[in-house]
């Protein structure tokens, strides 16, 4: 019943990583993902070893025109279909699919700007990906990646998420997902 925020959600991996005796691990972030493990990082330093951040932001100004404005409009009914299977398949209670739906629409609408100073504290290697044509402006990308001070940027051709294959937003025989994931193995691999 609690809220939602990224903060909290930090919190809980940083609990589920000790339950499971992973004293530290690389973390990989896609849209919300990504905010949580900025999160993460900045708030659990010690457990990240290398941090992927795909299509996410820290400032509401980082969003397209309009985002925040047109989330308050978000509705169970117009969430992508995909999305509603998917999580009916893992839990076929439609209460809590609503109750997801909402807290996340919440969680947004509610969302302040994070200081600077709180992304420039992330030390962990860290890999930014942004589509040119994402929800996440480019420039906002690229700003996020001249304040942590080992990060990488990498901008590619597509809209949220399509560059990793997401299912929503997936462009048929499309090698771009390929080229994102091998650029990913050869940044969690370097030294």
């Amino acid at each position: 019943d609690a809220r939602e925020t990224f903060e909290q959600d930090a919190e809980d991996v940083a609990s589920l990583l000790k339950q499971l005796n992973i004293p530290n691990a690389s973390i990989f972030g896609f849209s919300n993902g990504g905010n949580t493990a900025m999160q993460i990082a900045i708030r659990h330093p010690g457990i990240v070893n290398k941090l992927v951040i795909a299509s996410a932001f820290y400032q509401r100004s980082g969003m397209v025109d309009g985002f925040f404005e047109n989330m308050q409009y978000a509705t169970l009914e117009n969430m992508p279909e995909l999305l509603k299977t998917a999580f009916l398949k893992i839990n076929p209670d439609p209460d809590k699919l609503r109750n997801m739906h909402d807290k996340d629409k919440e969680r947004m609408l509610a969302f302040r700007d994070w200081a600077d100073e709180d992304i420039q504290s992330i030390q962990a290697p860290t890999l930014i990906i942004n589509g040119n044509h994402d929800v996440v402006k480019p420039e906002h990308a690229v700003k996020m990646s001249q304040l942590i001070p080992h990060a990488e940027l990498m901008i590619v051709p597509g809209i949220h998420g399509s560059f990793i294959g997401e299912v929503c937003t997936i462009k048929k025989d499309s090698k771009i997902p390929e080229l994102t994931i091998a650029a990913i193995h050869e940044f969690l691999d370097e030294g």
